[in-house]
């Protein structure tokens, strides 16, 4: 039985980033499909995080994030785009991507282009050129953005995790009945996993009986 898991994120999220490729290893060893699930840390037009330009957030990247990075062997830096940009276009591209069966690619192929190579993720052409080395059409993908189509598939989205599943930071991830937010290990995610599989092969099997008539079902 495969266990889904609802992963939500913000591209500007260096745990989350992390947490992906955390991810990504689980995904080659249990029987797990993950969803990605949008998530903006600073819509528009509320004011942008500009790390570069305030020292506690600088702080916070040295003493936290970079050594973490660092313990799980990633490569990743913090970008020099400065503000960071707002992610509303980039999950607008998302699910033209979804849409065409390429999510998964795009979604790891713009957090990569973020947090390792600085580019700016709000930029249409440079998720054109994210959208074309993953293999989906660029005239396409690039008429989708520019037009909106899937601004209020995007929304949508939003309004799911504001309010029905009551997201309040990132990365979480919802593991069956299982609610786990911030960074967690991959042995934590493994545990809750098998978990959840238990459950699932428990629950194939109940309410099954044989009454005095000599029907079983």
């Amino acid at each position: 039985m495969t266990i889904k898991i609802k992963a939500y994120s913000d591209f500007v999220c260096p745990f989350c980033f992390l947490g992906k490729g955390l991810l990504d290893e689980i995904v080659k060893e249990k029987d797990v499909e993950v969803e990605w699930m949008p998530f903006e840390l600073y819509p528009s037009p509320h004011p942008r995080m500009d790390p570069w330009n305030e020292p506690d957030k600088l702080r916070g990247w040295d003493a936290f994030i970079l050594p973490t990075a660092e313990k799980l062997g990633v490569d990743m830096r913090l970008p020099r785009v400065s503000p960071h940009p707002y992610t509303h276009v980039a999950f607008e591209g998302y699910q033209f991507a979804k849409e065409h069966g390429k999510g998964n690619a795009f979604h790891h192929r713009v957090f990569t282009a973020f947090f390792q190579e600085e580019k700016n993720i709000e930029d249409i052409d440079v998720l054109t050129t994210l959208a074309g080395e993953v293999g989906l059409s660029q005239e396409e993908f690039r008429e989708a953005l520019v037009s909106r189509k899937y601004r209020e598939v995007h929304q949508a989205a939003l309004k799911h995790a504001y309010e029905e599943a009551r997201i309040m930071a990132v990365p979480t991830l919802i593991i069956g009945e299982e609610v786990v937010q911030g960074l967690a290990g991959k042995e934590k995610l493994a545990q809750i996993i098998d978990k959840e599989l238990g459950k699932e092969k428990q629950s194939e099997f109940d309410g099954m009986t044989c009454n005095i008539n000599g029907h079983c079902e």
